[in-house]
């Protein structure tokens, strides 16, 4: 494993600096315009390993991209060998249907610590709550950013992580959509202690959600790139392609459906991805 194949797959050529936000920020940058967040995997009979090699392997030299047990520990991985102080965080993702936080663990994030400042860095929530800048680690603070307004808040050791919602523009309809029919107008997104946690602690987790028919990740095939307009998702045979800040406070949503040779073409065409395997969306 090699720290400049790896700047080579994220197209980062920039000459490298000490460990400083600034540079973190660029990385970060090019990793989630270049890594899809994606599924495709268990949608086309690959078992995901959680090992750093072979997750180095699919993404730095198949090019591939993967999800957050795979993107956000590549990026662990780099910024450990950039000299970053750097650990593993674990998070409960909110479920909307359920109006609940998940009971048991299934996200992985990274806290940075610079200069005594702590940092989450999160480069594979995907879709429109993918932060596209590391956000600093302070409960109850706005931290407006392209793709919206971004905040934690921190409860007796607990944190929640949650984003301001925006309006929806789409051509084909005359009334904008909200961004869900949920009352109010913050999205949570995850909850996560400061524990350090060890990538070894996801890995029961890892073998669950490929088999169980229960989660979203085994229901519909994802694959999500943010860009630097906006963002790519492919969910099944629908392409979402988003632009923000179209206009003041609202995104513009162009959604296509698909055929199955033009989903195979698309993940060619925007996403930069050749499956081995038939998938099957």
């Amino acid at each position: 494993m090699n720290i400049q194949e790896y700047f080579a797959r994220i197209s980062y050529n920039e000459s490298l600096k000490d460990a400083d936000l600034q540079t973190l920020t660029v990385i970060f940058q090019h990793h989630i315009q270049a890594i899809p967040f994606e599924n495709l995997s268990m949608h086309c009979g690959e078992a995901i390993e959680l090992d750093l090699q072979s997750t180095y392997n699919k993404i730095v030299r198949k090019k591939r991209g993967g999800w957050c047990l795979e993107s956000n520990h590549l990026l662990f991985w780099a910024l450990q060998e950039l000299g970053y102080d750097v650990c593993l965080l674990g998070g409960n993702s909110y479920d909307p249907a359920e109006k609940a936080y998940t009971a048991a663990i299934n996200h992985i994030l990274l806290k940075v610590v610079i200069q005594g400042n702590s940092y989450i860095v999160d480069a594979a929530f995907g879709g429109a709550y993918q932060a596209w800048q590391p956000l600093m680690l302070i409960s109850g603070k706005d931290q407006a950013q392209i793709p919206g307004i971004f905040r934690f808040m921190e409860d007796n050791g607990s944190w929640y992580f949650e984003k301001v919602k925006r309006k929806y523009y789409t051509p084909e309809q005359s009334v904008p959509l909200p961004d869900t029919p949920e009352l109010g107008n913050v999205r949570k997104i995850y909850t996560f202690t400061l524990e350090p946690r060890d990538i070894n602690d996801f890995q029961e987790l890892n073998t669950y959600l490929q088999v169980s028919p229960d989660n979203i990740l085994r229901k519909k095939s994802i694959c999500s790139l943010q860009t630097p307009e906006g963002l790519y998702a492919l969910v099944g045979w629908t392409f979402t392609e988003v632009k923000y800040n179209y206009m003041e406070d609202m995104d513009l949503l162009q959604i296509t459906t698909l055929t199955d040779e033009e989903v195979e073409k698309t993940l060619k065409d925007k996403f930069n991805i050749v499956l081995k395997n038939k998938l099957v969306p």
